[in-house]
């Protein structure tokens, strides 16, 4: 048997001294809690990062930055994949309603080639916080979608499957996917033959189709293998 150790704060620890777990790891019900822990910590603006648009063939990857007030219902908020476009615009108008605070980042197509798609996400997401720290409150730690931190030297955490476990990160993901939608509606409207505002720029059997019988436009992605492969 070994001695118990006293637990560090912020962690967690066996009786037998295994490596702590950062509450970070910890699975949790309360989507909230991640934040709650934070302010209690000091951090008193935590922000939830996430990016959509990674996939497509043609359209920017746009990235939100979200702080949620503390008197909100969280659980309204999860993974925009799992949402009806119907619902996502009903939680984005549910969003400004609150209100919240929300920072938006955008990439376009040309920064996608010249840099890849991860540093153009991460640039998206500094973007977002960069948007959200001009016109409302400088967040003093984000939660990050994903495997990798933003190029901030705020604090941060990324989360894997940030948004099954931050309500922020979670109300980012529906910023973005609803911001990034409509873009590629409008898109359409420039480019019907490609059906951007069915498909959203991802590659559709039907999207390949119509860049072999049109070829491309000046917003898809000339470095990615579908479009070299069809242009």
């Amino acid at each position: 048997m070994c001695a118990k150790k006293t637990a560090p704060k912020k962690k967690t620890q066996d009786q037998c001294g295994q490596q702590p777990l950062s509450l970070f790891d910890l699975p949790r019900e309360d989507n909230f809690f991640l934040e709650r822990n934070l302010q209690q910590q000091g951090y008193s603006v935590v922000a939830g990062l996430d990016e959509v648009g990674r996939g497509p063939l043609a359209g920017p990857v746009v990235a939100a930055a979200v702080v949620l007030p503390d008197t909100c219902h969280h659980a309204r908020f999860i993974d925009s994949k799992k949402l009806t476009a119907k619902k996502r615009q009903e939680i984005f108008l549910y969003l400004h309603e609150i209100p919240c605070l929300i920072g938006i980042g955008i990439v376009s197509p040309k920064t996608i080639d010249k840099i890849n798609i991860l540093q153009a996400s991460l640039l998206a997401m500094k973007r977002g916080v960069d948007q959200l720290s001009e016109h409302s409150t400088k967040p003093d730690f984000l939660l990050v979608d994903g495997k990798f931190p933003v190029p901030l030297i705020t604090p941060q955490q990324p989360l894997i499957k940030g948004e099954t476990r931050s309500a922020s990160i979670a109300a980012a993901s529906i910023v973005a996917k609803v911001t990034r939608d409509k873009i590629m509606a409008e898109l359409h409207t420039q480019y019907p033959h490609y059906n951007f505002i069915k498909n959203q720029g991802y590659p559709t059997r039907e999207h390949r189709n119509a860049i072999q019988q049109y070829g491309i436009c000046p917003h898809h992605r000339l470095s990615y293998k579908g479009v070299k492969n069809l242009d």
